[in-house]
């Protein structure tokens, strides 16, 4: 008989309605009963891409005996990481704090006030790896609740201390910006570079798309070459390794070696909308063209196969089909050479594919040697071997296509979907792409529509056949300001910056901290042990860190600069943390950067129809800008952006008004003499 989590949107939580474990979503009930039966609860934390949390689910929740044993001396709660970040977050400095790591999935047990007293990762059916077996834990646990009382309250104390000195290690105390920040950043960046491989740290790596934004950045304002050579190096070794998804496009999760061979393969939407972004960026500052088609087929993977009809972006997909971990995509010689006959000498010499096989007797494909190196071993030219790998990558696509898919997690989260709604908006202005424009604004339709309430709050998560629930977390707030944002400033569609202004309006109202920073969860929500206040980028950027970012660009498009001072308040208080742990604040050293360098702000006053309006239009947003916003107002239309306002057309002609920090240019009429305000 399914258990409740069976009315649940969370495809996580239903894929363990079937359990014998009488599990409970967090809520009300579940911690009512844990009160009236003095009960401690057993927190699971996991997500429905994670293949750790698989593996336990089969091998303890599934268990019959296990699961008696849960249900008989604890309350049990499962929870969706995805759509309880704040939850995610708390436990999970708890989890660190006992264990020294943390991870998913995640097993806390708490009082019946939800304060916890242990906590671990994954645990094994049977005792190995130095780690006791699921059933020791609960038998142990169990006993302590029941006969050492007072040793379980102690912890509890002990970590309502370590939340009160996080909370004061993580607030700020303002001062100027220091303009040295962002070199210093640069230098303990290229200190942890790994100059042979690309990327930073050791075996598991992941992408830091952040990172490498604010080193594209701090190349664009400095010139530093070595900035522009670590993303480079990066970006190329990415894309070259199994961690890229060669067939199909998009990225898997992390690699679990240092040189991006073989990944963990899960597909989380936030990693793909934050690296199409960082790539695409690469592309328009030097001009190689690989980076643009990584971009692009990282982008069409999205629109292919994680997109709602109605234009909502999916979460993850998963890393296993048929219950092993990677099947759909890897390779025997024989089963390549089935699909493409003659071309598979050439396409597994390319791609390192081998009878002995680089993943459990099966190849990941990966390309260890240059395109034109390749070529020139060979002694064939370069766009014939591109030619043939192309035809053949095209036919491998689709018989993959005919295996059994990974399973898809179809709800859709506010915050990841203001993350790649930024990407497709983007990728729309610089590439020309009317098929990204109309996925964009499908996408801030149906967000704007589904997700966001009649008193203009958003919420976080909406499913097919469950509609939308949850209130909306900080990270929703600031990467759909972000997202809207970047949309209005491709399509210049007054709507877009309206509703970014009132969301950004919403959100200080009801998650200001006080001190330039935000709390993650809003002044309305559910009452937990502490209120989340995150200001360290994981992942995808803390919801601080993004809205910054957006307040910056906000305050640029207004005028209003109550909005640049609580970005700027934020920043200045953690400039030490900035300057010492670059990697961890990636997302603020962007933020840091558009503060110290200042925003140009290009209003153009023109009809888009008429050639030369575009072409201005053109020159202020065809390269890489970081630093720069534009609005634009059609003849006749009412200005809506205040930094359009009092802008008239001279002569008849389309007009371009440069200003910075609130002082503006003369205006001109020239293409060239705009180039060179510009400049």
């Amino acid at each position: 008989m399914p258990n409740r989590l069976a009315g649940e949107t969370s495809p996580y939580l239903q894929q363990h309605a079937d359990n014998p474990v009488d599990w409970y979503p967090w809520g009300d009930e579940a911690l009512h009963k844990a009160r009236a039966e003095d009960k401690s609860i057993f927190l699971s934390i996991g997500y429905a891409a994670c293949h750790w949390c698989h593996v336990m689910a089969h091998e303890s929740f599934e268990d019959a005996e296990t699961a008696a044993l849960m249900n008989r001396h604890f309350i049990c709660i499962k929870v969706d990481r995805e759509e309880r970040p704040d939850l995610d977050a708390i436990y999970m400095q708890a989890t660190v704090a006992i264990t020294g790591q943390g991870g998913w999935p995640m097993s806390v047990f708490l009082t019946p006030e939800g304060v916890p007293f242990y906590a671990g990762t994954y645990f094994p059916n049977t005792p190995r790896h130095g780690l006791p077996s699921f059933k020791q834990v609960l038998i142990s646990l169990s006993e302590a609740w029941v006969n050492r009382r007072a040793d379980v309250e102690r912890t509890t104390v002990s970590l309502r201390d370590y939340y009160r000195q996080e909370s004061h290690l993580l607030s700020v105390t303002g001062s100027t910006l220091n303009p040295d920040v962002p070199a210093a950043a640069v230098k303990a960046i290229s200190a942890g570079f790994d100059r042979v491989n690309g990327g930073w740290g050791n075996a598991p790596k992941f992408p830091q798309p952040m990172t490498l934004e604010f080193l594209l950045s701090y190349h664009a304002s400095t010139g530093d070459a070595e900035a522009l050579q670590m993303v480079e190096s990066t970006l190329s070794h990415m894309a070259a390794g199994g961690v890229y998804d060669h067939l199909g496009g998009g990225f898997h999760r992390y690699s679990t070696d240092s040189h991006w061979l073989a990944p963990h393969f899960e597909k989380m939407l936030y990693d793909n909308s934050q690296l199409a972004r960082v790539y695409l960026h690469a592309w328009q500052v030097t001009g190689n063209d690989s980076y643009r088609r990584v971009a692009t087929e990282t982008l069409d993977y999205v629109a292919r196969e994680m997109t709602h009809p109605d234009g909502g972006f999916y979460s993850t997909q998963d890393a296993d089909s048929e219950g092993v971990e990677g099947k759909f995509f890897v390779w025997t010689p024989d089963e390549i050479r089935d699909v493409i006959g003659d071309s598979a000498e050439l396409f597994c010499a390319y791609y390192d594919v081998t009878r002995r096989g680089n993943f459990e007797g099966r190849n990941i494909l990966h390309s260890p040697i240059a395109l034109d190196e390749f070529a020139v071993q060979r002694r064939i030219k370069t766009e014939e071997v591109e030619a043939v790998l192309a035809d053949a990558r095209g036919r491998l696509f689709a018989a993959r296509s005919q295996r059994i898919r990974p399973g898809r997690d179809e709800k859709v989260l506010t915050a990841w979907n203001g993350l790649m709604l930024a990407a497709f908006a983007e990728a729309a202005r610089a590439l020309h792409r009317n098929d990204y424009l109309s996925l964009a604004r499908r996408n801030a339709d149906f967000v704007l529509q589904q997700l966001r309430t009649s008193d203009g709050r958003l919420l976080r998560s909406w499913k097919a056949g469950s509609g939308a629930r949850l209130n909306g977390y900080l990270e929703d707030y600031s990467n759909v300001v972000e997202g809207l944002l970047a949309l209005y400033q491709t399509t210049f569609e007054l709507r877009w910056f309206t509703t970014a202004r009132e969301i950004a309006d919403s959100m200080i109202a009801h998650f200001a901290a006080g001190d330039g920073t935000f709390y993650d969860t809003s002044d309305d929500h559910e009452a937990l042990i502490t209120r989340p206040h995150d200001l360290q980028d994981n992942a995808v950027p803390a919801g601080n860190s993004m809205a910054a970012t957006a307040l910056l660009k906000l305050a640029a498009l207004t005028g209003e600069s109550h909005y640049s001072d609580t970005a700027e308040q934020a920043l200045s208080g953690l400039q030490d943390s900035l300057s010492k742990y670059p990697t961890a604040f990636g997302q603020w050293l962007v933020a840091f950067e558009l503060a110290l360098r200042g925003i140009t702000e290009v209003a153009i006053v023109g009809d888009p129809a008429l050639p030369t309006t575009q072409a201005m239009i053109q020159t202020a947003q065809g390269s890489y800008t970081p630093n720069r916003v534009a609005a634009l107002l059609r003849p006749g239309e009412q200005p809506g952006v205040p930094l359009l306002d009092g802008r008239a057309s001279i002569d008849g002609k389309p007009t371009a008004y440069v200003c910075r920090n609130f002082t503006c240019q003369m205006p001109v009429t020239d293409l060239q003499a705009l180039k060179a305000q510009l400049q």
